[in-house]
């Protein structure tokens, strides 16, 4: 079965620019999206200005029995969690004292008229080579909930990101009742090798990537792995009171489901955005999304396993397998050293990896909590095909080492059939603002230069994109609706797509090819949900925002 999704939509209130796809990191995926944006200007009464340093280094950091030089934000893996309220300001100074270029993108935050701060490399800002620094400052805007922060330098995001958390401003409350408590966490993936060295070696052969050897909850992999137990995560709780888990899916490429064992998760807010609260055993996240669910510690005393692993449903695509587990632990539970049998885990339930109907179901009950405000009079109606193909072999390389995709060639991925290439010398931005010339063009096409039966049987003349760095301009307050659909120009697959500094409404997603005289009549125009990535389901394997 073939996934599509439906269009975003957002008021921009900023110049913008949209660009293609990098042509290797991860792989892309099956699928339309209909997305919407949107954005909201509060006061700033009571807003207080919050410092923090951030020292980027290698440090040791033991997983999986090995002991592997890791970067880490000031020694920690993950980094730092940073908290403010709706209203403050962050001033970031970023120091580099690892051997590999370096920014760190603030994922989710709306970036009004702070561009400078967003921190993809070579889109907003040059990367900070080693033994230099960059300070970040920007204001948090009418978001309250869970962000994260994460390095946006090739794979360093696979262990240099944290938890940004957005508390309500000052004596006001969330719209629901105050939990007990709150704990984040921060679901990654665990290489046992340098991820650089993962990457590097894709872009080198044309292949896959490596998958990842394990999945974490905040750092640490679980019971169910080699060397292992002794440092699970231990979420403490009394019997009878509410935690609020701010749920982060901080890996690279895999979608995750997670649960914990016999409790139920009132969902209450994704993204940084509240959501009409429903009640489920199991979530589903994409790279980048983040997921805020009530738990309530009704069961008996005991300890119950916190888990998740993929949701991975394209056919012969690798993934990893494994299953990652904390623990939930009653304070008055037997304990472990003493309760025997009685004191392990109570199992959890986890969905089939290819479980689609589970991760559609949730994804599709998700609701703002009023009426939203989305646009209906669109100004720029955009088409953008996601998918990944093959590059031929280039003359005279070496095939054995250089080409060692399928039959002798490179994936590349590509949007509208353009495989995005980095600038080296200047970021866009600074491109774009200084009239620099000769570092991109503003032909990327709003439509497919070729219609063709997308999620079909493919022509092999539509498999190679072309390389380049386009970017599609928007004027200052344009309303845009997108369409993001899916191809199987190679291979049938899934991925997120999550846009800078902004939010947009998902109204409508679905399978096979979009259909704009019928799919449209499916927009939910009343309370779609705000978010800031959207993540495709049926047989993909993500993308992240490179």
């Amino acid at each position: 079965m073939n996934l599509s999704r439906s269009p975003f939509t957002q008021q921009v209130k900023k110049p913008i620019q949209k660009m293609a796809l990098s042509s290797i990191s991860t792989f892309f995926h099956l699928g339309l999206l209909l997305l919407l944006f949107a954005n909201a200007m509060p006061s700033l009464a009571s807003a207080k200005t919050h410092y923090h340093d951030f020292v980027v280094q290698a440090t040791p950091v033991k997983r999986l029995c090995n002991t592997h030089s890791t970067i880490t934000v000031n020694g920690q893996y993950p980094g730092p969690t940073l908290e403010v309220n709706n209203g403050d300001t962050l001033v970031v100074n970023v120091v580099n004292r690892a051997q590999y270029n370096v920014t760190i993108h603030w994922h989710g935050v709306r970036q009004m008229r702070t561009a400078w701060a967003d921190g993809p490399e070579f889109v907003t800002q040059c990367p900070i080579r080693p033994g230099g620094s960059y300070t970040y400052r920007f204001t948090i805007e009418g978001q309250e909930g869970t962000l994260w922060w994460h390095a946006h330098s090739s794979w360093l995001r696979a262990t240099v990101y944290g938890a940004l958390i957005i508390h309500p401003k000052e004596g006001s409350s969330y719209p629901f009742q105050k939990p007990t408590r709150e704990t984040p966490i921060l679901l990654g993936e665990w290489w046992n090798a340098n991820p650089i060295d993962v990457v590097r070696e894709a872009t080198r052969t044309g292949a896959a990537p490596n998958v990842s050897d394990a999945y974490t909850i905040n750092g640490q992999p679980g019971d169910f792995y080699n060397c292992s137990s002794a440092d699970t995560v231990i979420v403490p709780m009394d019997a009878g009171e509410t935690n609020l888990l701010r749920v982060v899916n901080s890996g690279l490429n895999q979608q995750l489901f997670f649960t914990v064992a016999n409790h139920k998760l009132t969902v209450v807010g994704a993204d940084a955005s509240y959501l009409k609260p429903f009640t489920t055993n199991v979530i589903m996240l994409g790279p980048g999304q983040t997921t805020d669910v009530l738990i309530t510690a009704d069961q008996p005393p005991a300890r119950y396993y916190i888990a998740a692993r993929a949701y991975a449903s394209a056919q012969g695509a690798p993934f990893d397998n494994t299953t990652t587990t904390a623990i939930l632990e009653y304070k008055t539970a037997p304990c472990p050293a003493k309760g025997g049998a009685s004191s392990k885990p109570v199992n959890a339930s986890l969905p089939k990896f290819n479980d689609t109907a589970t991760a559609t179901a949730f994804t599709t009950s998700l609701r703002s909590p009023q009426k939203a405000e989305v646009p209906t009079d669109i100004d720029e109606s955009l088409f953008f095909t996601v998918g990944l193909g093959i590059n031929q072999c280039p003359p005279g390389a070496n095939k054995a080492s250089t080409c060692q995709g399928p039959n002798g060639t490179r994936f590349a991925a590509s949007m509208n059939n353009i495989s995005f290439v980095l600038p080296s010398n200047f970021s866009l931005l600074q491109a774009h603002h200084q009239g620099i010339p000769g570092v991109f063009t503003t032909d990327f096409p709003a439509a497919p230069p070729v219609k063709f039966d997308y999620t079909g049987n493919v022509s092999q003349s539509l498999w190679q994109p072309v390389p380049a760095t386009k970017v599609y301009k928007l004027k200052y307050g344009a309303k845009v609706q997108v369409v993001l659909q899916g191809t199987s120009i190679f291979t049938a697959e899934n991925h997120p797509i999550h846009l800078h500094g902004y939010d947009f409404y998902i109204v409508a997603e679905g399978f096979g090819n979009f259909n704009p005289q019928k799919d449209t009549a499916k927009f939910n125009l009343v309370d779609p949900p705000m978010r800031n990535t959207a993540s495709g389901q049926e047989e993909m394997v993500p993308w992240y925002d490179k």
